[in-house]
């Protein structure tokens, strides 16, 4: 882990914060990876049980470093994508895989490749006064890092095309009545509400939650034969495990269950 990504554990918890604060957590080459590879670990790490994903100072990442692609751009290499090959799209998609789940506390303004980080995890809880913003095209770039695939799946086509066309902020306020934050509080009370959150469910059946972070995942792109066949072999697995048996055992016994992740 480097300078960029500070890592903490509280229990089964683990919190990794973007540590560019003056430059508003700004992704450049080597952050990424230092995040990609703390997200890889904590998937290894049978200790944790949820991750926390977070920014220093005021802002939660305002997406590339643009002064990075800047430099890239005026040296001649304009094959931006490849770019997005070996570092955006591999943290996304380690954050997708990761068998943990992820929860992004939002302290601040998400914007661009940002915005897609936070996208890419199960959860987010904001601060109140954050922002959203589809920024691409306020530089004239196309949304990227899986923003497309987030924003249309999750808020239908014609709203996010609005906000990848326009570029406007969306409040956190507004983006939590449409469903993309799972609740909104206080600043001072982010951390606390996300680590309680968290612990909650690095407490429960973990393989569980495993199972239905891939369904949800592989339902979106399957028709409703596909998907009830989906749920049958996800199910099996889901039975397989000591916490199900242990969960249902419980039930039936009126009472809370202890599980052993």
């Amino acid at each position: 882990m480097t300078d960029t990504i500070l890592s903490s554990r509280d229990g089964a918890v683990l919190t990794l914060t973007i540590n560019r604060p003056d430059a508003l957590n700004a992704l450049n080459p080597p952050t990424m990876q230092a995040l990609r590879a703390g997200i890889e670990a904590a998937g290894r790490d049978s200790a944790i049980g949820a991750v926390i994903l977070t920014g220093a100072g005021r802002a939660f990442c305002a997406g590339a470093d643009l002064k990075d692609v800047s430099a890239r751009l005026d040296a001649g290499d304009t094959d931006v994508g490849r770019d997005l090959r070996e570092n955006y799209v591999p943290l996304t998609r380690a954050i997708r895989s990761c068998p943990k789940l992820v929860i992004a506390a939002l302290n601040g303004i998400a914007a661009g490749a940002g915005l897609s980080l936070a996208l890419a995890c199960d959860l987010r809880i904001a601060a109140a006064g954050a922002q959203l913003i589809v920024a691409f095209v306020r530089v004239g770039l196309v949304p990227d890092a899986g923003s497309l695939f987030f924003l249309t799946r999750m808020l239908g086509l014609s709203k996010a095309t609005e906000l990848a066309l326009t570029g406007e902020p969306l409040p956190v306020e507004e983006a939590r009545q449409l469903g993309l934050i799972a609740a909104v509080v206080p600043g001072d009370q982010l951390m606390t509400t996300v680590m309680e959150r968290a612990r909650r469910l690095a407490d429960g059946p973990r393989q569980t939650h495993t199972l239905i972070k891939r369904g949800m995942e592989r339902a979106m792109d399957l028709d409703l034969d596909q998907v009830m066949e989906l749920e049958s072999h996800l199910q099996t697995l889901a039975a397989r495990t000591p916490d199900t048996q242990e969960a249902i055992r419980a039930f039936i016994e009126k009472r809370k269950p202890s599980f052993r992740g």
